[in-house]
């Protein structure tokens, strides 16, 4: 049997849901190591499953930085309104932005790929698919414009 302390635990590394963290540490035998990599297989295949799924919801996030003469405008989808307006997902989004301000990648997909500026252990994808894996919707970064005088 799985202590709530224990639980508790393996939410905060991982970031997963109560149950999902139970039921992983249940099926590792209080094994944290193997609960941990349960989850990780458990969230790629949530993953795949989900990055076909619809977003017409989401927030255009806006920055300015340096007295403002660099900008970023960022078009952040998910699936729900409910998502939209969670406040994580309105720091992902100005996090985000933050980093492209940083970084001035030239696409999204050079933005995806790159390690992300809080945290070099992390790409940005990772970063978002730890959010789909939290939110349990798929998100996507649409497009981004960086202005710069």
């Amino acid at each position: 049997m799985t202590s709530v302390d224990d639980v508790k635990k393996l939410r905060e590394m991982t970031g997963c849901g109560i149950g999902d963290c139970q039921k992983a540490l249940t099926e590792a035998a209080g094994d944290f190591d193997v609960a941990r990599k349960k989850l990780q297989e458990r969230g790629a295949e949530m993953l795949e499953k989900k990055s076909e799924r619809m977003t017409n919801q989401g927030i255009i996030e806006t920055y300015t930085h340096g007295a403002g003469k660099i900008g970023v405008m960022l078009e952040m989808r998910c699936e729900t309104d409910f998502v939209a307006r969670n406040e994580e997902f309105k720091v992902l989004a100005h996090d985000i932005a933050l980093h492209i301000i940083a970084l001035n990648p030239q696409s999204v997909e050079g933005l995806l790929s790159q390690e992300y500026v809080k945290d070099s252990s992390l790409t940005i994808k990772n970063l978002i698919d730890k959010a789909v894996a939290k939110f349990g919707e798929n998100i996507k970064i649409e497009k981004f414009v960086r202005y710069e005088l």
